[in-house]
């Protein structure tokens, strides 16, 4: 059963939206990639769309798109080493994408899309807001 918040829930525990301004330029950040490095987004299109946005939200915060899958002790930190910045060193040395964003064609995961819209993007997303 999925999760649905009472009105009595704080809004200090609703996820906030990555600006449209960074999700759009995340957004076709990774369809270029996608295509220039032979990718393709995982076959769940809400996978695809949580990254994104996560990679937005971060480029807002920290300004810059610091993978949104792991922990961080420290994130200002983490960005100016930026080995996690997407791409981050792993995807680009080995094509190895923990998020799922980028996946070789060979993945048990892999989609058959380099492409994603702004739109689906939302409305993925959107989907998992606690409302």
């Amino acid at each position: 059963m999925p999760f649905v918040a009472n009105s009595a829930m704080s809004d200090a525990y609703k996820p906030q939206q990555a600006s449209d301004k960074n999700l759009e330029a995340v957004r076709k950040f990774a369809e270029t990639y996608a295509k220039r490095t032979g990718t393709y987004f995982c076959s769940d299109l809400g996978t695809t769309a949580v990254v994104l946005e996560g990679l937005a939200k971060h480029k807002d915060d920290y300004g810059s798109p610091l993978c949104p899958c792991r922990h961080y002790e420290d994130k200002e930190a983490e960005v100016e080493a930026a080995y996690w910045n997407c791409p981050c060193v792993p995807m680009r040395e080995r094509r190895e994408c923990h998020c799922l964003l980028f996946l070789m064609p060979d993945h048990p995961f892999v989609g058959t899309e380099q492409t994603i819209t702004f739109e689906q993007i939302r409305e993925e997303t959107n989907r998992f807001t606690v409302s």
